[in-house]
């Protein structure tokens, strides 16, 4: 009887972890097949996505110069690559969906109130810094880079070192957009509080121009251009933190009041 007993036992514990990994790999499965979906509709039109991707650089290039493609395949592979990752982007929201559907069942109520919100402004936070670095960063940068070279020196960029620049920078200032989650993540988790993090903003300042600096090219203005947001998404997550952590503390304040009431009036 107690072999059998184990053996029950052992087998409820194993059937949940076995029941998520399924869930897991359908969810991975959904979403593989929604990149390929978008990727295959974009495909017809990856030399436009090329086209307008590069207009930054191509607008300031010099007459009578373009891009070049210095390997056989850059052709095919530099947009085949881009589409693949604008399909990556483009289904991001679907992607958060599905995560949220796996974790959401073990959060708590208070928990799922605060998550939502935050899922939806990452969403946003991640486009909108892909649209500062493309609208704003890119033609500061490409104006400075082909503005200081030589008078004899032809600016004829190849397609894929474009490309593999380009991205870097959208990776950069997608993920450095996501501070202010980051950072009211931290202080609701308990792992900072906010007078912690004002008194250390003199380091976070440093830490933002020295993660510019590694992040982008070896110049002072691409570098300013990420730190400077870094900075001030920063605060605007202390900002946000006050808010939405306060109000927390005062909802679950009063969710406790109310049952420590019920609870009284079951014992009279």
């Amino acid at each position: 009887m107690s072999e059998q007993r184990q053996d029950h036992s052992g087998e409820d514990k194993e059937q949940p972890l076995i029941s998520h990994l399924v869930e897991l790999r359908q969810r991975l499965m959904h979403v593989l097949l929604i990149v390929l979906a978008i990727f295959l509709g974009l495909f017809y039109f990856a030399n436009d996505l090329y086209t307008y991707l590069s207009a930054p650089l191509t607008a300031l290039l010099p007459e009578g110069t373009s891009m070049i493609a210095t390997d056989v395949t850059s052709p095919f592979f530099a947009p085949f690559k881009l589409t693949l990752v604008a399909a990556i982007f483009l289904a991001m929201p679907f992607v958060l969906h599905q995560i949220w559907g796996f974790i959401a069942p073990g959060l708590y109520k208070h928990e799922k109130r605060l998550a939502v919100p935050l899922l939806i402004s990452s969403i946003f936070l991640f486009y909108a810094g892909i649209a500062f670095a493309y609208f704003v960063v890119f033609p500061l940068i490409f104006g400075f880079f082909t503005s200081v070279g030589p008078e004899n020196v032809a600016v004829m960029t190849d397609i894929s070192s474009y490309l593999n620049f380009v991205l870097k920078l959208f990776f950069a200032f997608g993920i450095v957009f996501e501070i202010p989650i980051a950072t009211l993540l931290l202080i609701w988790s308990g792992a900072a509080s906010v007078e912690g993090l004002r008194q250390k903003r003199a380091y976070v300042v440093v830490g933002c121009f020295v993660v510019g600096m590694l992040l982008t090219p070896p110049d002072v203005i691409s570098q300013s251009l990420l730190a400077v947001p870094m900075w001030l998404l920063f605060e605007a997550g202390i900002i946000l933190a006050v808010i939405f952590v306060k109000k927390q503390d005062d909802e679950l304040e009063d969710e406790f009041d109310e049952a420590m009431r019920e609870e009284e009036d079951n014992n009279q």
